[in-house]
């Protein structure tokens, strides 16, 4: 259970494939941390926090998830591929799980966390943004919720905190908007900026920031000459076919054949 390659071990949440001869032998996990077999293991053997192993067979989609500072042995017969995903105690810390303690969990996973583990993977050589700090947040929560569920505070739009938030958002639209800015606007750690917002207004953080600037977009379609491009940049994309992606979604038309309307 060595690290994902091509990771950095200062990152929030780091993700992974390994694939390992068969064998195995001692682990120590730095990190709170999700294993995801891709294969079957009819043979799989572990032990955690001590030298007493037991056989636990697990088949593809199975796997473990390990409190930091776990250590222990694992074996296996055949060879192996799994997804890791490591979380730090920063981002832990966010979602309202500080230093988690809890008993090591070995065999069938949540299926929404199996697919939050994948997600992560193909996320893992992908430049920082509001989407991906969205969705790491998503893995941290889900994984919060199902080790310690805790009830959701109530806080209304009307909330001077979330009307900060949203100001800042929309005199923002064009720029790299962040979760930590959004958040520090708000006077909130991310992960209760992202649970109060959602409730508020019914939709996240990432959602809301796509849906102005559809709007914004559709309103300089409609009463402006400037290239399709122009728009795009004046809406926050420097991707111009990542935007027309995104108004397509959304309007069910390319940006050209909203304008021609």
């Amino acid at each position: 259970m060595s690290g994902p390659r091509g990771v950095s071990s200062g990152d929030w949440l780091t993700a992974g494939r390994l694939d390992l001869p068969a064998g195995g032998g001692a682990f120590a996990i730095p990190r709170l941390a999700i294993g995801l077999f891709l294969v079957d293991q009819d043979r799989h053997r572990i032990a955690v926090g001590s030298d007493r192993k037991r056989v636990v067979p697990l088949r593809a989609g199975d796997g473990w998830i390990l409190p930091a500072g776990s250590s222990g042995t694992c074996e296996y017969d055949d060879e192996l591929s799994f997804l890791r995903v490591d979380l730090s105690d920063a981002l832990l810390k966010d979602v309202g799980f500080d230093r988690a303690v809890f008993n090591p969990v070995v065999g069938s996973l949540d299926p929404l966390l199996v697919q939050f583990v994948r997600h992560a993977a193909s996320l893992r050589d992908a430049p920082q943004s509001l989407y991906r700090d969205t969705m790491n947040l998503a893995v941290a929560a889900h994984l919060a919720q199902l080790l310690s569920p805790a009830p959701l505070s109530s806080i209304g739009v009307e909330d001077r905190r979330l009307r900060r938030a949203l100001a800042y958002i929309h005199d923002n639209l064009t720029e790299d908007l962040s979760l930590d800015d959004m958040a520090s606007e708000a006077a909130m750690s991310r992960f209760h900026f992202v649970r109060i917002f959602t409730a508020a207004l019914g939709t996240s953080p990432l959602q809301y920031v796509i849906r102005e600037r559809m709007e914004r977009a559709k309103v300089l379609l409609r009463t402006t000459g400037v290239p399709v491009a122009a728009v795009a940049i004046r809406v926050g994309y420097d991707d111009v076919s990542r935007f027309g992606r995104h108004f397509r979604r959304s309007t069910g038309l390319t940006p050209a054949a909203f304008r021609r309307r």
